[in-house]
């Protein structure tokens, strides 16, 4: 069976397809994607806010913080209690222990409440799929996405989308990992990630055509982002653009000149080679 990480480099990877001949693919190694990250609650009682508040600087005082007090608190500030934990767990990379705490979190939420049980849904996704369990996390995305709904949350289903893509992509299944991208695109228009993604994922079905026009609107909605002028540069060229595909490879350099995709950009730069010279 195809691992993980090179199911998802050979289909969803920025840079080009070395099948695809012409420019061999330098990208940066792809490792797994680390749960996504979701902004803290506004919590009601002190203690809550200094354990919202250490999960960056002291994640593993924020795990035993939260753990103390959950067991001594009820209703909204339990459900707080777990997702901090859920948080400082995912900090420290325990994601057995953030999958319990979200789940947790997300089962005690009053059923009046679709839109944060929706978020928490898909914390809990997003760490179970840290173990490697794709298929659970597709299951625990979609009751996200229909919690979502239900609460007219178009962002966070969006977002669950995006995730939903990046694990059928794995799974191969590259029609339904298109399908969760369009509606991604369709409930947050100007989000870049999902405009990146549609525009790699067309390109490796090879739909240049289509790569081009999505990753053009991730390059206006997203224009400081090295991932996007990286990928321009490989459709561009993969269309044979190299006019196009060089400058979009100088900018990621001139945007972020000791980045990975930096890195790519000079090695794709060098199989180009000198711009042709005008007679």
């Amino acid at each position: 069976m195809m691992p993980l990480a090179t199911a998802l480099a050979l289909l969803l990877q920025v840079g080009p397809d070395p099948t695809a001949g012409a420019i061999p693919d330098y990208s940066a190694e792809i490792q797994d994607r680390p749960p996504r990250e979701a902004q803290a609650i506004e919590p009601p009682a002190s203690w809550l806010s200094d354990c919202f508040e250490l999960i960056d600087s002291d994640p593993a005082r924020a795990h035993v913080l939260a753990q103390m007090r959950r067991d001594g608190t009820t209703d909204e500030e339990r459900i707080l209690a777990n997702h901090c934990l859920g948080l400082a767990a995912t900090k420290l990379e325990r994601w057995d222990e953030a999958l319990a705490a979200f789940l947790a979190a997300r089962d005690e939420v009053p059923q009046g409440d679709p839109r944060m049980r929706a978020r928490l849904g898909a914390m809990a996704a997003n760490a179970l799929l840290a173990t490697g369990d794709t298929r659970g996390a597709l299951t625990l995305l979609d009751e996200a996405i229909a919690d979502a709904r239900t609460g007219s949350a178009g962002d966070i289903a969006a977002l669950a989308q995006i995730d939903r893509a990046r694990i059928l992509v794995t799974l191969n299944d590259s029609a339904a990992a298109e399908a969760a991208l369009a509606e991604a695109r369709r409930l947050r228009p100007d989000d870049g990630e999902a405009r990146l993604l549609s525009a790699t994922l067309l390109r490796r079905l090879g739909r240049l055509d289509e790569a081009r026009e999505q990753i053009e609107l991730a390059a206006r909605v997203a224009p400081d982002d090295p991932q996007v002028g990286l990928e321009a540069g490989v459709i561009a060229a993969l269309g044979g653009r190299d006019e196009a595909a060089r400058a979009s490879w100088q900018s990621v350099i001139k945007l972020a000149p000791e980045s990975p995709e930096a890195e790519s950009a000079r090695a794709y730069l060098r199989q180009l080679g000198p711009a042709s010279e005008a007679p």
